[in-house]
């Protein structure tokens, strides 16, 4: 079995498998009181990424930040889920649901089913673009986008091209997955896992 790499500017390297484990990553509160999160990657560093993908825990019922011209995609990974209020109607969103997509600029009001969540916040800007989509056990996936990544939240073996083999704990982000299929296996059937891509080259309006 192959190691993952250590987290670090390598987590947007194409090919080179890069860890993060969101345990390891320092909680920032929300000026509202309404939840935490976690920032997986932002890449490039600092206010002007390109791309963003963090992990949050909603405490309360409130409205979503505005992000003007960013994709947004959203699913919830703990918890009994919540409901947001879209421009185009209500979505329910569970743990054992698909992840959405909508416009950053919406700013939905958020409502807690029952109790907290956990969610997994995919956010593109300046032209890139992506995906989030759930990973079922054993399932390959094959994809092509230029940066591809998974994301368990249960312990979980991913099985890469060339017999590239890295066990991941739970919460754990796995960057630089490299071209041609892949697929995780889950150690805890009622955990959901995720796949997602990006096209970080792409140019705002092409």
């Amino acid at each position: 079995m192959s190691p993952a790499a250590p987290a670090g500017p390598a987590a947007l390297d194409a090919t080179q498998p890069t860890a993060v484990c969101a345990a390891d990553v320092a909680l920032q509160a929300w000026r509202n009181g309404g939840g935490s999160t976690r920032e997986l990657l932002a890449w490039p560093a600092g206010a002007d990424w390109r791309l963003r993908l963090s992990l949050a825990d909603i405490t309360a019922d409130g409205p979503f930040s505005a992000f003007p011209g960013v994709q947004r995609w959203f699913a919830v990974t703990g918890g009994a889920g919540v409901v947001l209020m879209l421009a185009d109607g209500e979505r329910r969103l569970t743990p054992h649901g698909e992840p959405i997509c909508f416009d950053g600029a919406e700013a939905p009001e958020c409502r807690l089913v029952e109790g907290a969540t956990r969610d997994l916040n995919l956010m593109l800007r300046h032209g890139a673009r992506g995906c989030l989509r759930r990973a079922p056990s054993g399932v390959p996936w094959s994809e092509a986008w230029p940066w591809r990544a998974c994301f368990t939240t249960g312990a979980a073996r991913w099985h890469g091209a060339r017999g590239r083999v890295v066990d991941l704990d739970a919460n754990t982000l796995l960057c630089g997955l490299g071209p041609g299929p892949c697929r995780l296996l889950a150690h805890d059937a009622e955990a959901p896992m995720f796949w997602m891509g990006a096209d970080v080259d792409r140019e705002e309006g092409a």
